[in-house]
């Protein structure tokens, strides 16, 4: 009897060691989930209760651990389709990311306000992105200083001169650059439409530049651009390290440049063809103060990417989509044979009355941009405390303007998944459901550029070349942009006369 009272005992203790370990962990699970509460929220007082719903996860990591989660799964959007369920259609989501209490804008309503409200909102991007787009540059200064800066440099950039004279080097090198890519056979696609976009930008802005300058600052840029997203860790072996090297390599190159320009300039030698460059060392403020060097590099690194970076993917993801449905691919063909045919023998090449003919095309890369979502938020953080449809954002948030989301709603575009240009015909989107570029203020300020540049290069490729995939079924990555994990592996062919 002994013996069976004492495996009693042992077996009850076992059972109580186990119940007060699960009520341990139950309890600290509580305590680390109320963290995040207690450091963030219960210092608002009752300003607390009119927060957005949400979840402000785990102590420092918050939802980060979920986002890049589901980032990395095949459903990308289940990370705000979670908060939706859970929540309802709010419109507004409190949480914790990127080491910052936050609030995630989610409709048009809200992420209008939050993108086009400069009392309230200002620039809130990481300290990576910061640090490596540099400080003079538009996600870092001021809402006036970038407002003085975007009145003096958008000019060269979108005005109906400027893209005339830009849409001659676009085709020349658009030209070059797809017959090139038909004698290469196997590349990665991806990769050849960056370096395409990077040497038109190149030639915009400093149209002097050698091949082997270009070919250096190309590389330094790409191993900069790596850090754009990555957490600001400046220690050997980290992504952001390597790129804080190459930025200070770029800083050095396009410093000479701007002296040597400056040097020209005083000693009256003319450049062979104005670019970029000319521009951003002429320029005067209405108080007659010029940019110096700081200013020039930043803007010049700050438009690289703009302007490199989005367009090369949206080339990509074009050509890609338009091969996966033929009929498309017709329609488009169809329209570009119809402009050259209609086009008088003495004319050379396109020009901007013909590009803006093309209305399907345009279709084309409006439904790209909308269905990819190249680019995913917008960081920006609360000046003071701002009330948007009851919620509180309070001062010193984070308000992450998520475009995505609004780009596959189903109750703004019917069947979002489905990729369908024609759901633009005679379409005008509502103020901020259609945000490939921005809104207000902050709107990329060469997305007219960017917008010729596909479409020219898009033109050439429906007139004349097809794409064949070497893994057509290649995974996806989200971070930090849509592609393929082979940078889409493809062949580029001629097509038949």
């Amino acid at each position: 009897m002994a013996s069976i009272s004492a495996k009693i005992d042992e077996v009850s203790s076992i059972w109580m060691t186990a119940l007060c370990i699960v009520v341990g962990l139950i309890c600290l699970q509580w305590l680390m989930k109320r963290a995040n509460w207690w450091l963030y929220e219960s210092k608002l007082g009752d300003k607390q209760y009119a927060l957005p719903p949400g979840d402000m996860g785990w102590p420092l990591i918050g939802t980060m651990w979920t986002f890049l989660r589901d980032m990395k799964s095949s459903n990308p959007d289940s990370f705000i389709n979670n908060l939706v369920q859970r929540y309802g259609r709010t419109g507004l989501y409190k949480t914790f990311m990127f080491g910052q209490p936050s609030v995630i804008a989610t409709t048009p309503e809200t992420l209008k306000r939050v993108l086009t409200d400069d009392d309230a909102f200002t620039s809130g991007w990481p300290k990576a992105t910061v640090e490596l787009m540099g400080k003079k540059s538009f996600v870092s200064i001021s809402y006036e200083d970038h407002k003085r800066l975007r009145k003096l440099t958008t000019a060269p950039i979108n005005g109906h001169d400027a893209l005339c004279l830009y849409l001659e080097y676009i085709e020349e090198i658009a030209v070059n650059a797809l017959e090139e890519l038909s004698k290469m056979g196997e590349v990665q696609l991806l990769t050849q439409l960056r370096k395409l976009t990077f040497r038109i930008i190149m030639r915009i802005f400093l149209s002097e530049v050698s091949e082997a300058v270009m070919d250096v600052l190309e590389k330094e840029y790409t191993a900069l651009n790596y850090g754009i997203r990555a957490m600001a860790i400046n220690i050997p072996g980290f992504t952001f390290h390597r790129s804080l090297k190459a930025r200070k390599t770029l800083v050095a190159i396009l410093k000479s440049v701007v002296n040597d320009r400056r040097n020209k300039m005083r000693n009256n030698i003319a450049s062979k063809r104005k670019d970029m460059m000319d521009h951003l060392l002429d320029i005067k403020d209405e108080k007659g103060n010029k940019l110096d060097d700081e200013d020039i590099i930043d803007i010049l690194l700050m438009y690289l990417n703009a302007g490199h970076e989005s367009s090369g993917h949206t080339m990509m993801w074009a050509v890609i989509l338009m091969q996966e449905h033929p009929e498309i691919f017709k329609k488009a063909k169809e329209e570009a044979e119809l402009i050259v045919k209609r086009r008088p023998p003495t004319q050379k090449g396109l020009n901007l009355k013909e590009i803006r003919e093309m209305k399907y095309l345009d279709q084309v890369i409006d439904e790209t941009l909308r269905y990819v979502s190249f680019s995913l938020v917008v960081f920006r953080v609360a000046k003071k405390d701002v009330d948007i449809n009851g919620y509180l954002v309070p001062k010193g948030w984070k308000a992450l303007a998520w475009l995505r989301n609004v780009h596959m709603d189903s109750e703004i575009y019917l069947n979002p998944k489905e990729f369908n240009p024609s759901r633009w015909e005679g379409y005008t989107p509502k103020p901020c459901s259609f945000v490939p570029f921005g809104a207000g203020s902050r709107l990329c300020p060469g997305n007219d550029l960017a917008k010729l540049e596909i479409a020219i290069t898009l033109h050439y490729f429906v007139l004349g070349y097809e794409v064949e995939r070497i893994n057509p079924k290649s995974p996806l990555v989200h971070l930090p942009h849509p592609r393929p994990v082979d940078n889409c592996l493809a062949i580029v062919r001629k097509q038949n006369p």
